[in-house]
Formats: structure tokens, C-alpha cells, sequence
């Protein structure tokens, strides 16, 4: 385990994009495995990191752009890590909810998303709550998570409980205290959707959101499903873009969904070499350049975007008003991006960045 001292300031380490430089959150040494970080922003505008480790599971804290020295707060047995495998975290108003998916042998034989929560501000933290409501139907790993602006939380899933790999969903409404029985949010005629590409979620009051890769006829295109009734029911999947991608295998990449202030709902994927963004409300799609593992945030401006140019390259960035995109930094792979609100112009932006010593996980906020 790494003893993680503070957070540094990494000037230099990255072509400064806007708003502020970058800090360096985990310095990369030869043992260092952390990877895919995730954060989200509450209401008092604190920034809420996590990271995996091996299967120790890590929480920080940026304010004022100002980090705190991460810690480990709980470990996952054979925790999923990497490839968007990790764990997810949201802020529901009351509590700070981290989930990961693990499970007594790993290794695909089995796991759960098991879901964990603090109360005060990430001192201590309660758990683990089994979401999936099937033992190990979750063992592929891959998973979401997000908060409405009730405080209603959701998390979606790659599920195994039958043939074939379908999307479930569960939610709370009791800060993560405890979780809904499982919802089926889609079942592919084919069978099984796309088998390792992660699926991505947004929700707020009764909308739910769920972007996932498809698998039908050959085609490995991206689908959104959406519930207009606080997910008591999921209307039809979409298939989203104008062209279709025939691929007889998966391409490990899920893409991600934002909701615009005019309430449009955003998303952006890959297909083929090609990332784009889609809007669902005319099911347009505009080509940002060339590259994988896509993310998307919303703020009042607009729609900001990030993408590496490989699995481990360029760090690319478009902002409200580009039309092409801005690089940020080199050698990097699996960026996210965070906004505080549809109010609240903040936005962060995270990555994992290799070098000679290891992986270091950096963070900027970019509004």
C-alpha cells in the first residue's frame, strides 16, 4: 500500500488549459497502482475524489483547489480495477456514497457492487450495502453511479444473473443507507448487450438516463434508455449517431451522458476511431476528433468534453464554443470530468498519467 503524504501542485506537468494548474493527487512511484479516478462536486462546492489501489479503495477532498492527502477508507475483496472498472462516487446532500464491485474469488467468478457511506464529510464511513439484489451477478465489474438533485441516488450495472449481459439499475432514497429492489433497464434481442464497455448515468427528480454500447446484428453502436417516472419504467432504447459500427468483439469504451440547462440530454462515445458528441433530442452527432474513452460535464457555458488520442496518449479538451479540441497533457489515459451544477460554474478535470516511476493521478480545475 502507498502512503499517500499530500497533494502537489504540478506545475508544468501539463499545458495549463484554463482555470487553474494542475495537482498532482497521487505522485507515481514503482509501486504505485492506483488508477480511474472519479469525483463529484456537493453542494458547497467540494470537490469528492476516488481512486482504487489493489483493492483498497481511496477518498480525498479539494477545496479552494486545495487537496487533501488521500486515504484509504475501506477495502473491496478481488475489487474490479481498471478499464473503467473502479469505484464510483456521488454526493446525495446528507452523505458522501462510494460504490466498487468485488467479490470473495474475483477473476470474473463472481462479484457484487457493494456500496459504502459517510455521514461527516469522509472521517468515517458505513458499510458495505449489496446493491445488486443476485449474488455475483455483478462479477463483470463494470458499473455507474450518479445523484439527483433530490438526493436520490442511482447505479446501473452490467448483470449476469441469466444468460447474457443485461442492464440493471437500483436506487436509494435514504442517503445509501439502503437500496431499491433491482429494475431491468434493458435486455438486448440479440441476447446480451455489449459485454465489457461500462454503461453511464444521469439523473434528476423523476428523468434517469442510461447510456450503454449495444450489441445487435453484428453492430456494436451506443443506445440511451431513458424513465420519465423515477425509473419505475424504461421506455425504448435509441440508438444514437447516423452511422453503425460492425465489430465482432468489444471495444471497451461506454462513453458518457450529460443533461444541458435547456434540458437536452448530451452524449459522447466512440465509434470506430471517431469520438462524437450526440444530442438525443434530433439524435444528431458531431465528430470532435480522433480517439477513445470519451467523457462529457455540463456547466452553464455549455458542454465540455475530454478524450485521450490512444489508450495511453494525448489528453484532449473542448470547451463550450470550440469546435475542435485543445491538448492538455501527453501520456495520459482514462480522463473524467466533473461540474458542480447547471448553476455552478465549476468544473473539474481528472486523469491517470504514466511515467518512468508509475501512474499518478492528476486533477485540474478547467472553469
Amino acid at each position: 500500500m502507498i502512503k499517500y503524504l499530500l497533494c502537489l501542485f504540478a506545475l508544468g506537468t501539463a499545458s495549463i488549459a484554463s482555470g487553474s494548474d494542475p495537482i498532482t493527487i497521487v505522485q507515481g512511484n514503482e509501486s504505485s497502482g492506483a488508477k480511474q479516478p472519479q469525483a463529484c462536486i456537493s453542494a458547497n462546492g467540494s470537490v469528492h475524489v476516488t481512486f482504487g489501489e489493489g483493492e483498497q479503495v481511496y477518498y480525498c477532498r479539494i477545496d479552494d483547489h486545495k487537496c487533501t492527502a488521500p486515504q484509504a477508507v475501506f477495502r473491496i475483496p478481488n475489487m474490479s480495477l481498471g478499464m473503467r472498472r473502479g469505484p464510483r462516487i456521488a454526493h446525495s446532500g446528507k452523505a458522501i456514497v462510494v460504490t466498487a464491485i468485488g467479490g470473495a474469488e474475483g477473476k470474473g467468478k463472481d462479484g457484487d457492487v457493494l456500496a459504502y457511506r459517510s455521514l461527516d464529510n469522509g472521517h468515517t464511513w458505513d458499510g458495505p450495502i449489496q446493491v445488486n439484489d443476485v449474488n455475483a451477478s455483478a462479477r463483470e465489474g463494470l458499473h455507474a453511479m450518479a445523484a439527483a438533485s433530490d438526493g436520490t441516488l442511482w447505479c446501473v450495472w452490467l448483470d449476469l444473473r441469466e444468460k447474457g449481459t443485461k442492464l440493471f439499475a437500483s436506487k436509494s432514497t435514504d442517503n445509501g443507507k439502503s437500496w431499491s429492489k433491482n429494475v431491468l433497464v434493458y435486455r438486448s434481442p440479440d441476447g446480451s448487450i455489449c459485454e465489457c464497455c461500462h454503461p453511464s448515468i444521469f439523473t434528476d427528480n423523476n428523468s434517469v438516463h442510461v447510456l450503454f454500447r449495444n450489441s445487435l446484428e453484428g453492430n456494436r453502436d451506443m443506445y440511451l434508455v431513458s424513465s420519465q417516472d423515477q425509473g419505475t419504467t424504461f421506455g425504448k432504447a435509441t440508438r444514437l449517431g447516423q452511422g453503425t459500427w460492425r465489430l465482432n468483439m468489444c471495444p471497451m469504451d461506454g462513453g458518457m451522458v450529460a443533461k444541458a440547462k435547456n434540458g437536452d440530454v448530451f452524449t459522447v462515445w466512440r465509434r470506430d476511431r471517431n469520438i462524437f458528441l450526440a444530442s438525443a433530442k434530433n439524435n444528431t452527432e458531431q465528430l470532435l476528433g480522433t480517439g477513445e474513452q470519451p467523457w462529457i460535464a455540463n456547466d452553464p457555458e455549455g458542454v465540455y468534453v475530454t478524450w485521450t488520442s490512444q489508450r495511453e496518449g494525448d489528453l484532449m479538451l473542448v470547451k463550450p464554443g470550440q469546435v475542435t479540441g485543445e491538448k492538455v497533457d501527453s501520456k495520459a489515459s482514462f480522463p473524467t470530468l466533473v461540474s458542480a451544477s447547471l448553476q455552478s460554474p465549476v468544473v473539474y478535470l481528472f486523469w491517470e498519467k504514466k511515467n518512468e516511476q508509475g501512474f499518478s493521478i492528476l486533477a485540474q480545475r478547467i472553469r
